[in-house]
C-alpha cells in the first residue's frame, strides 16, 4: 500500500546543475541547481528553476546566457560549496580552487576541472511561483575526452556524475547499468 506524502519537490533522480554566469562587473560565479533537466529536443534545450533571491537569477537576467557543468563525485565538496554561499558575498572559484573558463560561444564561464559542461543561450524565462524557470538553449556541449566511450558517447562509469535526493539533503553516486534503452523492454 502507498502512503500519501502530501505535495513536496520529490522526483529521483534530482540532478546536480552547477550553473554558471557573471555578474555585471564579469566575475564569475557558480551555483548548486537541482531544479532542472532537459526540456526540448529541438532546439536543444535544458531548464534550470531559481528563486529570485539568488544571486545567479540576476546574473542571467543581466547576460541571457548560463552554463550546466556536470561535476564527478571527485569534487562532490566543491559542488555543495557553491550551493551553501553566495556568490554575491564570496568568491567561489577562489574558495574551491576550481577554474572559471570564458566561453567563447555565451556570456558565461564553464568549470574548467568538470567534465561535462552545456553552453546556453537564454531563451524563456517563465514565472512559476517562487521560483523563476530559465530555458536555455544548449549551443555547444563540450565533455572531457577522457570520459568518452565506444563511439564517442559519454560513458556514465566514466563520468561519475552524482545525484541530489532532495528530502535527505545528500548526494549519491550513479548505480550500475540495467539494460539498455529501448532495448530491454523489448524482451516482455
Amino acid at each position: 500500500m502507498k502512503k500519501s506524502l502530501g505535495a513536496k519537490t520529490i522526483v529521483y533522480p534530482t540532478p546536480v546543475f552547477i550553473v554558471g554566469t557573471y555578474d555585471t562587473a564579469g566575475k564569475p560565479n557558480a551555483m548548486n541547481v537541482a531544479w532542472g533537466g532537459l526540456c526540448c529536443s529541438s532546439p536543444p534545450s535544458v531548464a534550470i528553476s531559481l528563486r529570485k533571491a539568488t544571486y545567479t537569477y540576476g546574473n542571467i537576467v543581466e547576460r541571457k546566457a548560463f552554463t550546466v557543468n556536470i561535476p564527478s563525485e571527485t569534487h562532490v565538496k566543491e559542488a555543495d560549496h557553491f550551493g551553501i554561499v553566495s556568490g554575491g558575498k564570496e568568491d567561489k572559484f577562489s574558495a574551491t580552487k576550481l577554474t572559471a573558463v570564458k566561453s567563447d560561444l555565451v556570456d558565461a564561464p564553464y568549470i574548467k576541472e568538470f567534465p561535462l559542461v552545456l553552453e546556453c543561450k537564454l531563451t524563456h524565462t517563465v514565472e512559476i511561483g517562487l521560483h523563476t524557470q530559465f530555458i536555455g538553449e544548449i549551443v555547444d556541449v563540450k565533455v572531457e575526452e577522457s570520459v568518452l566511450g565506444e563511439g564517442g558517447t559519454i560513458d556514465m562509469e566514466k563520468l561519475r556524475p552524482f545525484l541530489y535526493a532532495p528530502e535527505i539533503r545528500a548526494y549519491y553516486g550513479v548505480g550500475k547499468c540495467l539494460g539498455k534503452a529501448f532495448s530491454v523492454g523489448k524482451q516482455i
